[in-house]
């Protein structure tokens, strides 16, 4: 490093360090028309510059400073060697920070203005173009003092005085500005602050600011900005994190999370987060624990904001309930299959099914090598499984972590003995600012900072971010003014102290008073808007919608008939706790088929609960049964999954009134049925039994042993111990059920009234099925079938039932594919006569009939002679395998929404028979149909596959892809799924080009050519 010195005859001398550098002053400025550089003053000719004149400036400003030494860019760097002035470049940051004094020098700020007045001296300050140039970013946080100077030598201020100024213009958190580590703040705020610089070398753009991410690189001018901006990045993010983020990079987005538009304050836990989790990408997990409605919620969306750029992928999952989790991560594995599609196990998995499946195969994503840089947001954990906690709804965490020892993980809790990672513990507000900013803020009132009334407010609330976001709420929707709102608060709390001193030690007292305000305001508004609050007590906090409380009858109270005769008198009693801040719209990307629905905070439920109802209201509780279980959807209504998901939560709640005896049995038998049907549509087998088990006694009790209603929950039972794997309960179940029948209605009744007997009859034939009792599966199929003929004829629904159930057996016994062909073609003609040509029962139905078809082919291709089969000539023919082709194509070409799995089963049978062209069309055709990327590795062996000119299709997975070798080893008679070890491939070559382009024409022209 050179330094310059002023003799006593004010030359300048420059001398060379390399250890033991002395302390020394450095000038901070920006580039003239004549600036002194290092040859000038080695060869004399410096003095003629303009530029001389700051370095004098400078050199006098040191020596009155008592600095012997100082250092200007423009001349101790000799710019003619390369490597000189890449290793200046590198080590500017360096040299910045280690100086004594900077000063900066200010040619636009002229005495004048400075002396003028405050306000004309600020502006040329502000308009300062010293603000707008690359390099002068890090000549204004490296050093720790930095002074201004006007044209004239003048002193401004410093970087302390002028601080507010500062941060206006540059918009640099004042945290940097007093010397914080930059590490603290996130990649992509620190870009923030050069995004408005300009630089002369558009290089300089990337280089001049090395030193704010602390890293180097070989500089390079003639690159481009382009290129070094890319180096900068590159080296940014090795340094950061290791690898490169893009690999496994999701889109940011916190859409389905409720956030505060001004985030105020925690700047300490901020920090104090950022410091936990940052690292080498090795697992660091935080959990924020304190108080509801204390702000851990808006603390991580604040900390996820602000350093989204430091993670490659950030998700965000409610953890109030394991429900609430499972459904989170469908959303995280949505998101991941958006941006990559291609995802191998996640893009297999069912969505609307098998919800486990979907938890591992995103944590199997997150399990991956070098994806070690995505930070999980586990929010709401307040019923966790810990010591004291015996609440078997109680979710344990651990099974939802990826196991991998990678990523990071923020918890929110209102426990402290989540002992998972680093506890942090979310405190109140100390500073009453930041509490008049929340206030303000909420309230859409301003100039309060000074106002007494508002301070002597925001003190009673002691910091409580939800009570002060509340109280603004409710002032911005009312005219009356903070020491009326004291005033109404101090005197609802002594009457709720006084009227319920138990919840006087409720966690979340705070939160009374401001709540009982604003009901006493809500209930002058409209009645009906108060009343529907203290029915929320007995529901989810989550998720209330219209058409679940239409379910009154004139039994029923005045009121509620009232509130749900339109939606309009609902959604106007819902608006008034919308005002007050109490309800807010559900946030949810679930598709709905019914009104989107509305939900309050769980502070605020509890209330309704405590508080609200301080005593228990058994018709209330009865009343929300009702509803919920007259909402379970049957199976002939539309999308049936949609409504169960949404109701799951409220069915929980009903299951506790039961559970604890808060809700009485009698008369309630046919809801605690329904609540059955539900869990168990859901795959809830063990909450099914329970609701199924207590319909069963209330029935009994009821009617008696042999009454229709108690006998259907016997055959439900039945269904439910099948589904469960417990065959023998299960017989025994069905075995009741149809003695009940028979002795009541007798073995030949089967009038359409008393169909139930011929439904247990067929769910025998279900389980016989199940158990490899074929014989008996046929007899009961055959029974069921009569009967149904008989009550309700040949095309009815149920009946049709019966007939596909015949048809699965048919197929399953592999020998009478004829017959299977029969009953398929039997019940897909009724069910498209009945339901349409795209109903699910219609569309299953097509899905076997065309694996049927399959079969027959493969049958027919292992006993023939037959080994190719050519386009223009064997398939013109009257081949043996043509007519199940032909009737493969035409279901193609009738039912759309089957074509993928249908061009499939045809790619299987083309490959059977050697066309290799036609196998390789059918492929790309279904490709194309399905997704509009193909993964180009197959699931089963993972060889590269590729769809086009030259390629190779791997014929390894069962589903759409199977080798040569697999299936040489594919011996066996029964076409069942096989998935062979894949090694040693060989493939078959397509040279010429495919072009995926309609395959509704390909499917025609291949139609008239079986037809020929």
């Amino acid at each position: 490093m050179r330094l310059l010195q002023c003799s006593n005859d004010g030359d300048l001398s420059l001398t060379e360090f390399v250890k033991d550098i002395p302390k020394y002053a450095i000038l901070s400025h920006r580039w003239g028309a004549e600036e002194v550089t290092f040859k000038d003053l080695t060869d004399g000719t410096s003095k003629a510059k303009a530029g001389y004149g700051k370095i004098q400036f400078c050199g006098e400003k040191a020596r009155r400073d008592g600095l012997q030494y100082f250092w200007v860019d423009t001349c101790c760097i000799d710019k003619s060697s390369s490597a000189e002035l890449s290793e200046a470049i590198n080590s500017m940051f360096r040299w910045y920070r280690q100086s004594t004094k900077c000063y900066v020098y200010l040619s636009e700020v002229l005495r004048t203005a400075v002396n003028t007045n405050n306000l004309a001296w600020e502006s040329a300050f502000q308009n300062s173009n010293w603000f707008t140039r690359g390099w002068t970013l890090q000549e204004l946080i490296a050093p720790k003092s930095v002074e201004f100077f006007s044209k004239e030598g003048k002193l401004l201020g410093d970087k302390s005085t002028l601080e507010r100024q500062i941060c206006e213009i540059t918009g640099i958190p004042a945290k940097a500005l007093r010397g914080s580590p930059l590490s603290d703040f996130s990649i992509a705020e620190r870009m923030s602050w050069a995004g408005m610089r300009t630089t002369t070398c558009e290089e300089d753009q990337a280089y001049s600011l090395l030193g704010i991410f602390d890293i180097s690189i070989p500089v390079i001018y003639g690159e481009g900005k382009d290129r070094a901006m890319q180096r900068l990045r590159e080296e940014i993010e090795k340094a950061s994190k290791g690898f490169k983020r893009e690999d496994f990079s999701v889109a940011f987005s916190l859409s389905d999370v409720p956030a505060i538009e001004h985030f105020v304050a925690r700047e300490d836990e901020l920090s104090k987060i950022h410091r936990t989790l940052k690292g080498d990408g090795s697992r660091r997990t935080v959990v924020l624990h304190g108080l509801g409605g204390i702000g851990k919620t808006q603390l991580t969306v604040a900390y996820a904001k602000r350093h989204k750029d430091d993670y490659s992928a950030i998700f965000w999952l409610n953890i109030k309930d394991e429900d609430s989790l499972k459904q989170s991560f469908v959303k995280v594995a949505k998101r991941i299959l958006q941006d990559h599609p291609s995802a191998s196990r996640l893009s297999n998995v069912d969505m609307n099914q098998n919800l486990d499946e979907v938890v591992d195969a995103v944590k199997a994503w997150l399990n991956l090598p070098n994806n070690t840089r995505w930070l999980m947001i586990y929010d709401n954990y307040d019923n966790p499984t810990v010591a004291g906690n015996v609440d078997p709804a109680a979710v344990v965490i651990r099974k939802f972590l990826p196991e991998s020892y990678q990523g990071s993980i923020i918890i929110t809790t209102r426990s402290s003995q989540v002992e998972i990672g680093i506890s942090i513990q979310v405190r109140k507000l100390r500073n009453v600012g930041d509490s008049l900013v929340i206030l303000s803020n909420a309230s859409r009132r301003e100039e309060m900072m000074n106002d007494p009334d508002a301070r002597r407010l925001v003190e009673e609330l002691d910091g409580f971010p939800l009570a002060l976001a509340t109280a603004g709420a409710y002032l911005n929707q009312v005219s009356i003014g903070f020491a009326d709102y004291l005033r109404l608060y101090k005197k609802s709390w002594a009457k709720l102290q006084k009227m319920s001193p138990e919840l006087g030690s409720y966690e979340d007292r705070t939160l009374y008073s401001t709540w009982q305000i604003s009901f006493d305001y809500v209930e002058q508004r409209n009645p009906l808007s108060a009343k529907l609050l203290r029915l929320w007590a007995y529901f989810d906090n989550q998720d209330l919608w219209f058409e679940l409380l239409r379910h009154a009858d004139s039994k029923d109270p005045e009121w509620i008939r009232q509130l749900t005769e339109d939606e309009l008198n609902f959604h106007d009693a819902v608006r008034v706790l919308s005002n007050h801040g109490l309800v807010e719209v559900a946030m949810s990307s679930q598709e709905l088929i019914e009104s989107k629905g509305y939900s309050i905070h769980g502070c605020v439920h509890s209330w309704t609960i405590h508080a609200l109802n301080q005593e228990w209201d058994s018709d209330l509780g009865r009343l929300a049964v009702k509803f919920v279980g007259a909402h379970v959807p049957g199976e002939e209504d539309v999308r049936p999954w949609l409504t169960q998901r949404r109701l799951l939560q409220h069915a929980a709640r009903c299951s506790y009134f039961f559970a604890n005896s808060l809700v009485a049995d009698n008369g309630m038998e046919w809801a605690c049925y329904n609540l059955g049907l539900l869990y168990a549509d859901q795959g809830k087998l063990i909450e099914a039994e329970a609701m199924y088990q207590r319909a069963l006694r209330g029935y009994e009790k009821a009617w008696g042993p042999e009454h229709a209603s108690t006998l259907g929950t016997v055959n439900n039972l039945g269904l439910l111990y099948q589904n469960q794997g417990k065959l023998v309960e299960a017989e025994a179940m069905y075995q009741r059920a149809l003695q009940g029948y028979e002795k009541t209605w007798g073995p030949e009744h089967t009038g359409p009234e008393h169909t139930s007997t011929l439904d247990t009859v067929n769910n025998l034939g279900l389980l016989y099925k199940n158990q490899g009792k074929l014989v008996e599966a046929e007899l009961m199929y055959q029974r069921a079938l009569e009967g149904k003929e008989k009550a309700w004829g040949p095309e009815h629904t149920s009946t049709l039932n019966t007939v596909g159930n015949l048809g699965n057996l048919y197929k399953n016994q592999g020998k009478l594919l004829v017959e299977a062909e029969q009953m398929y073609q039997r019940a897909l003609q009724g069910y498209e006569k009945a339901w349409g040509p795209e109903h699910t029962s219609t569309l299953n139905t097509v899905n076997n009939l065309g694996e049927i078809y399959r079969d027959q082919c493969y049958e027919r291709v292992k006993k023939s002679a037959l080994q190719k089969l050519r386009f223009h000539s064997g398939l013109t023919e009257r081949s043996e395998c043509g007519s199940n082709i032909n009737q493969l194509v035409a279901l193609c070409l009738r039912y759309k929404s089957c074509r993928t799995a249908l061009l499939s089963l045809l790619y299987k049978v083309f490959l059977w028979m050697n066309e290799e062209t036609l196998s390789l069309l059918a492929f790309s055709y279904g490709v194309s149909d399905a997704i509009p990327r193909y993964n180009r590795f197959c699931d089963g062996c993972r060889c590269d596959i590729d769809v086009g000119t030259g390629c190779f299709s791997c014929k390894s997975c069962k589903d759409v892809d199977l080798c040569r070798l697999c299936f040489a080893r594919y011996d066996s008679d029964e076409l069942k799924s096989v998935m062979a070890t894949c090694q040693d491939h060989t493939f078959t070559d397509f040279s010429t080009t495919v072009t995926v382009e309609n395959a509704e024409q390909w499917l025609q022209e291949l139609a008239r050519d079986l037809t020929r």
